[in-house]
């Protein structure tokens, strides 16, 4: 009997539904962010998550590059252009319909094949300090005046600014994308690794001006709270509106589909979007979850009219950063 039981043991623990209970992500997503989240999934269903932590951009590469023997189950992106550009390689399988219906058409994949777990607006940060906010420009256009130079800060290597600059290559074309580049580079703006370190710089006084995602700022603001930094938001409409999403996809070749269909599903769930909201100060997208109190209402926020899943082009976007000098 005893040997039987222990044959019986074995054979569960090495079943394929036992081990389709590991998922695999690959995360775009800093791990101080989202880490918490992902531990709170594995507490709600069980299922235990190996993560594999990076930047959005390499590792979108790393699974193109792998293709059909990639090791992932999920990719949690921190922008569209990644996703989007898996799903133009045919690497990517269709969210079912009652998850991809939680967040609105303009925030997910035109196909299915990924879906906006939440929003991050494009901002520019700056010094109260130094600025009002009436001195600052209504446009991202702006920022290419003379008057500029010597106080600016951008981290061009950061996925979202490479985001923001295929957004304004679709939306303006790419010779106004190269002189605004090449306008913001000639008043040699101090480069930074990535959002964190210009509002780090912008408290230090270094520089009067970056741009970033509006989150950072809260993020900093946490252990700073006399943080002497805000938030501008340009115009309605214009390029540096833009409101990019950070969002989820399920990997092709995937045999763990119904795990990894849970970790989709769970993202868009009312504890996982009031997490983003009042956590990581991003905007939730699904209907009925409150922003957090300090944001400006997303409705307001008035991101120019764009397909994100356009913004799979990241190899033109660095071409283009590549010609202009700014990497």
């Amino acid at each position: 009997m005893k040997r039987l039981l222990a044959l019986i043991l074995t054979l569960t623990l090495s079943s394929p539904a036992l081990a389709a209970e590991t998922l695999t992500v690959y995360s775009g997503r800093n791990e101080k962010l989202v880490g918490p989240l992902l531990k709170k999934f594995t507490e709600k269903t069980g299922i235990e998550v190996k993560v594999r932590y990076g930047e959005t951009p390499q590792l979108a590469a790393t699974l193109l590059e792998e293709g059909d023997k990639t090791p992932a189950d999920v990719f949690f992106a921190q922008d569209a252009g990644a996703l989007g550009a898996l799903s133009s390689a045919g690497h990517l399988q269709a969210l079912p319909k009652e998850t991809l219906d939680k967040v609105d058409a303009r925030f997910r994949s035109p196909t299915g094949q990924w879906v906006g777990t939440s929003g991050r607006a494009r901002v520019v940060a700056y010094s109260t300090k130094k600025l009002k906010p009436e001195a600052l420009p209504k446009s991202i256009r702006g920022f290419t005046d003379a008057k500029w130079k010597g106080r600016l800060g951008w981290a061009p290597t950061n996925a979202s600014f490479q985001a923001f600059v295929t957004a304004l290559r679709l939306l303006e074309g790419e010779e106004a994308a190269k002189q605004w580049l090449a306008g913001v580079k000639a008043n040699e703006p101090r480069v930074y690794k990535n959002n964190a370190a210009v509002i780090e710089a912008l408290g230090r006084g270094e520089i009067d001006a970056g741009f970033v995602n509006h989150y950072y700022l809260y993020a900093a603001k946490k252990t700073q709270p006399d943080l002497t930094v805000a938030n501008h938001f340009v115009a309605a409409g214009d390029p540096g509106a833009l409101v990019n999403v950070a969002g989820v996809a399920i990997l092709k070749n995937t045999k763990k589909v119904e795990a990894a269909r849970k970790f989709a599903a769970y993202l868009l769930e009312t504890d996982a979007q009031t997490y983003f909201s009042q956590e990581t100060h991003e905007y939730p997208l699904v209907s009925g979850v409150k922003t957090a109190p300090a944001l400006l209402e997303l409705t307001k926020v008035g991101s120019p009219d764009l397909d994100l899943s356009k913004l799979d082009d990241l190899r033109g976007t660095v071409t283009l950063l590549q010609d202009t000098g700014v990497l």
